[in-house]
Parts: C-alpha cells; sequence; structure tokens
C-alpha cells in the first residue's frame, strides 16, 4: 500500500517524540561515572544505571515485538558487553531491590547501547503505515494490544524513567 500524507505525519511525531528521548538519554549518560550511575537517592531507588538499562530494555523488546526483528541487545552484542547476571530476555520489569543494585555499568556503554535501540526505532518509524499501527501486536491484553498502542506505552514508559534518571542526575551535579 502506498505511504500517505496521514501516514508521513505520524512517522514525523513519532520520530520526534523518539529522538526527544535519545537526547535526554544522552544528556543523562553524558560524563557519567560508574559512581554515579550506580547511586542511588534511596537505598531502595533504582539508579540512574538501571533507569536507562530498563527504558533502552523496553524500547528494544518491544519494538522488536512489533517488528519481529532481533534485539540489538542480543544481535549486536550488547548483552555480553554488558555482563549482566540476568538471563537475555530480562527487561527490568518486576525487578527488586538487589536485582536493581546488579546493573552496574557507566554512562558510555548505557549511551551506547540506547543510541543502537534509537537508530533500529527510527528504521521502523521510517516505514510504518496505518495498517502497521492498527495491527494488533500483542493478544494476551483485553482489549489486544495494537502497533500504537504498543509504540505510545513504549514512548511513555521511556519518558517516565529517563525524567526519573534527569532527576538523580540533576541531584547529584
Amino acid at each position: 500500500m502506498p505511504s500517505t500524507a496521514d501516514d508521513s505525519a505520524v512517522r514525523d511525531v513519532l520520530r520526534d517524540a523518539f529522538s526527544r528521548i535519545r537526547e535526554l538519554v544522552a544528556g543523562v549518560c553524558d560524563g557519567l561515572t560508574l559512581e554515579q550511575a550506580v547511586h542511588r537517592p534511596a537505598p531502595d531507588a533504582n539508579s540512574i544505571a538501571w533507569l536507562v538499562w530498563h527504558l533502552s530494555r523496553i524500547q528494544d523488546d518491544h519494538l522488536c515485538g512489533i517488528t519481529g526483528q532481533q534485539q540489538v541487545w542480543i544481535a549486536d552484542g550488547w548483552y555480553e558487553r554488558f555482563d549482566l547476571p540476568f538471563e537475555p530476555d530480562a527487561h527490568g520489569y518486576g525487578h527488586d531491590s538487589a536485582q536493581v543494585a546488579q546493573v552496574r555499568v557507566e554512562g558510555e556503554l548505557l549511551d551506547g547501547y540506547h543510541g543502537a535501540v534509537h537508530e533500529q526505532t527510527l528504521a521502523y518509524v521510517d516505514r510504518l503505515d496505518a495498517e502497521d499501527l492498527a495491527r494488533v501486536v500483542d493478544d494476551a491484553w483485553d482489549p489486544p494490544v495494537t502497533g500504537r498502542v504498543r509504540l505510545v506505552s513504549v514512548i511513555s514508559d521511556c519518558l517516565q524513567h529517563v525524567g526519573q534518571a534527569a532527576y538523580v542526575r540533576g541531584h547529584l551535579d
């Protein structure tokens, strides 16, 4: 089906939203040391390292759930580079305080992974159309989740977590 002006406008909005997340992640990670990355403002609070890892994993996992592509976490070797004590499909949902503490990586690695996820995300956004947005991508929910709903959910989750990470970074700075 040929692309329409409406498809182009939707792609522009999604590109803008994901690019804003990317800019925020890059800012939070810029010059971030390991000590800063793992700082927890309260004993059971999330660290910047966990927050950025988690939001990147969710974006990678959920977008690949729509596209059917392999996650860059696996395909590009990020799982090995992070060397976390989790299974390859872990993305942080449901992690307890002890698991949050196990995400011990500095800003450069976090930013690199999110950058790779962002590039794969934009490649998908640049080709999506109305059919992709309307297609059911997860029928485990009632009502079933469409591509449109999943993309908005990912944007919302990522914005919340990068905002939390930016708050912790501002507190540290």
